[in-house]
């Protein structure tokens, strides 16, 4: 009986502890969240101010490797330089809740800047309905003339495990990462900056269309701080329903 009941004592005892522990843990993921709403927050502010915040000259090739992309990501940038409009990419996208007329699937129409400061950027020119994708690549010209333009600093986007290759025969890519759109190009227009420029929105009806970056940041760290929190409620809640149940349950006499 004695060796039934130190049992028993010893399941109650990791029972507790695993209990607690469990509210605890769901205690520091809720605190934790609310860091990352703070962190959101700031963010959110941050990119606010930069969007509003008037343009600086786009970083030179010299600066490139120790860039702090986040810092500059939305910022405005001023480049000096010539399209290489012959080399232009087309990157697969389906474009919603657009600002201009076209949306849809389509293509990003990135081609190489060249800089008179030498180095490329690639810019984003804007996005393209599908049945234009064809005509976009196929401009044979290579325009040297400068020009001066103005856009949004982005770092690349990144290729996940289930990204296709690029169809280099057709000049399509499926994500706006610098490497691989280095790898779509003339190698002659190296180096290349490991962000990427999106134009503003021309005229209406011009196409391509820019203007169309998209400046959202999924900001549910409230709602999930709630969730955590509630859970470790939740398993105090059951540890102290069962911590009652068992000392009734130990008040019964035996029927032994």
């Amino acid at each position: 009986m004695n060796a039934t009941r130190a049992m028993g004592r010893i399941k109650t005892s990791i029972f507790v502890v695993l209990m607690l522990a469990l509210a605890v843990t769901c205690t520091w993921l809720g605190f934790w969240q609310l860091e990352r709403l703070a962190e959101k927050d700031a963010l959110i502010a941050a990119v606010d101010q930069r969007l509003d915040a008037d343009p600086i000259p786009v970083p030179e090739p010299a600066q490139w490797s120790g860039l702090d992309l986040a810092e500059l990501n939305f910022r405005p940038v001023t480049l000096t330089g010539a399209f290489r409009y012959n080399q232009t990419v087309t990157v697969f996208t389906s474009l919603g809740e657009a600002n201009g007329a076209a949306s849809g699937p389509g293509y990003w129409v990135v081609t190489p800047f060249v800089l008179d400061r030498g180095g490329t950027v690639f810019v984003n020119r804007g996005f393209i309905p599908t049945a234009l994708q064809e005509a976009a690549v196929s401009d044979g010209e290579a325009d040297a003339t400068q020009v001066t333009i103005t856009g949004l600093l982005r770092p690349g986007d990144a290729a996940g495990f289930m990204t296709p290759a690029p169809d280099t025969s057709n000049r399509i890519e499926w994500v706006r990462d610098p490497v691989r759109l280095a790898d779509m190009v003339d190698p002659m227009l190296a180096p290349f900056a490991p962000f990427y420029v999106d134009l503003p929105a021309g005229a209406p009806g011009e196409l391509p269309q820019g203007g169309e970056t998209v400046i959202e940041f999924p900001n549910n760290h409230l709602g999930y701080a709630y969730t955590w929190f509630g859970f470790a409620i939740v398993a105090v809640v059951m540890l102290g329903f069962w911590l009652a149940r068992q000392r009734s349950s130990a008040r019964r006499p035996d029927p032994n």
